[in-house]
């Protein structure tokens, strides 16, 4: 049963409404002023709320943007009962949050048509938040899966650390890293174009590809060979349109040698140096399209030589293409010296990094997968 509170300083009015009201079925509450009214739309969460306009003490449009703004009341319907008739008088009602409007005196006929359509509607929001609520559990938990499939932190032979936010839509952030070989270690991060679990299924498929190796004729040593491979098996045109930026890399520590390979990735981060005066920065990235785009993309490969005491940070784009609060975009330069900035303190310093991100982040999610992976080497 539908429950509806009337709100009128007019005891006459209350009487009518409640009676006539209460015949089609419905439950009546009724309250005497704003305050009350709003005290009891709390209390009870009406599916409809009839508000007089004109009333002492808070009136009709103050009632109702409190109750808009209540998101316990979010799908409430409010009708303003009101004797003025205006176009002018209608935009202030809409703009305070109003769903209609009756107007004195009150047609039998018009009041309850207009009533059984406000509790249609208020039915339809409560299903569509109820499918909403669904949804960011599912996403969640989708989000949680993602998580336990990601690696462990390495602390030895040197260490690697990872963070990974997922955004309230999940994207398609991916990351791993392995041994080869006693010797050699994989490290790779890849981002899914696009939102939901769309995005997120092709993630989770080439991370159990490579993880598994299962691509049996490929050198997994060879990062081009990689990334050309994962171009012929994940094409746009049988993988739902999406297509995926990768960076690629194999890490020997005998040699401190690292061979790498990007495709339309963001670069990855070397940060060397002993102190702050000497500090080195290298961007490591290769030219190559996302993997999926084109059929005959190339990729290829790049070498650099890691000094002692270096890190190396891999990290998507949702780590820097940041809303602030201003209304500007963030970028990659600002991102950069940040990782630069702390390369010489001790400890947590991609806990640090996160908590500038979230500082600088103008909304309560981040709009896309965040995820950084950091190598220290030594």
């Amino acid at each position: 049963m539908f429950q509806i509170l009337v709100i009128d300083d007019d005891i006459s009015i209350q009487i009518f409404l409640k009676r006539l009201l209460e015949k089609q079925g419905y439950q009546v509450v009724v309250a005497s002023d704003g305050d009350e009214g709003i005290t009891q739309a709390i209390a009870y969460r009406p599916a409809l709320i009839i508000c007089d306009w004109i009333m002492p003490g808070l009136n009709g449009l103050e009632v109702c943007n409190r109750i808009k703004t209540d998101p316990n009341l979010s799908t409430t319907f409010f009708i303003l009962l009101t004797s003025l008739d205006s176009v002018a008088d209608r935009v202030k009602g809409l703009d305070a949050g109003a769903d209609d409007f009756i107007t004195k005196p009150i047609e039998q006929n018009e009041l309850k048509a207009r009533v059984r359509a406000g509790l249609r509607l208020h039915q339809l929001s409560r299903d569509l938040q109820t499918q909403k609520l669904l949804l960011e559990t599912e996403l969640a938990e989708a989000a949680e899966y993602v998580r336990s499939l990601l690696p462990l932190p390495m602390t030895e032979p040197f260490t690697i650390n990872s963070r990974f936010i997922p955004s309230r839509q999940l994207g398609g952030d991916c990351f791993d890293y392995y041994w080869l070989d006693p010797d050699y270690l994989a490290v790779y991060l890849l981002d899914t174009a696009g939102h939901g679990l769309k995005a997120t299924l092709p993630s989770i498929s080439v991370l159990n590809l490579l993880r598994s190796r299962a691509l049996k004729s490929l050198d997994y040593y060879q990062p081009s060979d990689v990334l050309r491979a994962l171009n012929e098996t994940f094409q746009m045109n049988y993988q739902n349109d999406k297509y995926f930026t990768i960076w690629y890399g194999v890490y020997n520590r005998v040699k401190r040698q690292l061979i790498y390979a990007s495709a339309g990735h963001p670069p990855a981060v070397l940060v060397s140096g002993t102190s702050p005066k000497n500090t080195k920065i290298q961007l490591l990235r290769t030219p190559g399209m996302p993997v999926g785009m084109f059929p005959e993309a190339k990729y290829v490969d790049a070498y650099c030589y890691v000094e002692k005491f270096s890190s190396l940070y891999i990290f998507s784009d949702g780590a820097y293409e940041i809303t602030k609060l201003d209304g500007t975009l963030w970028s990659l330069d600002a991102f950069i010296q940040i990782l630069v900035s702390l390369q010489h303190t001790i400890g947590y310093q991609l806990d640090r990094i996160l908590n500038y991100l979230i500082a600088l982040n103008s909304k309560e999610a981040f709009d896309d997968d965040l995820s950084i992976l950091q190598v220290k080497f030594d």
